[in-house]
């Protein structure tokens, strides 16, 4: 077996989305800046799926910030996802929604339903770096009393 097939195969084993357009999505990115990582979230529409398979698949997300619309284009299986929630689900008859780009107003709406539990996907690897921090002990120090004058 090839080093790049061992590398796609533990890659696939992330758990993901069956991610569709139309879905409302959280993206959870980890974004390192210098040596400080922080996580930072975009929500929006799946306005396409990218037609790769396994590794090489993509999906954008779209969504407007100050009348400016803003998309990112994610690896399904990138490395810096931490993890994706399902928001909403809307109901579209098109694979690429891309001439919402174009609409505005009421035009750009969808017929949209909330997801009743929030579906979270965490990565498998992810999930194994994650853990949760020891509760430190609280000490109380002791309180003076003021003397009145």
């Amino acid at each position: 077996m090839k080093a790049l097939d061992i590398i796609h195969a533990t890659t696939l084993q992330k758990k993901v989305p069956d991610l569709k357009p139309g879905l409302t999505v959280r993206v959870y990115q980890r974004i390192r800046e210098g040596e400080k990582e922080r996580t930072q979230m975009f929500e929006g529409l799946i306005i396409a799926v990218g037609s790769g398979t396994g590794v090489h698949k993509t999906f954008t997300v779209r969504k407007v910030v100050d009348g400016v619309g803003v998309e990112k284009v994610y690896p399904i299986y990138g490395s810096t996802i931490e993890k994706i929630v399902l928001r909403k689900k809307a109901q579209v008859r098109r694979a690429k929604l891309y001439y919402l780009r174009d609409a505005v107003g009421k035009a750009g709406r969808l017929k949209e339903t909330m997801i009743k539990e929030e579906a979270t996907v965490v990565p498998e690897k992810a999930s194994a770096k994650v853990s949760e921090p020891e509760p430190e002990e609280v000490v109380e120090a002791p309180v003076e009393e003021e003397k009145a004058e």
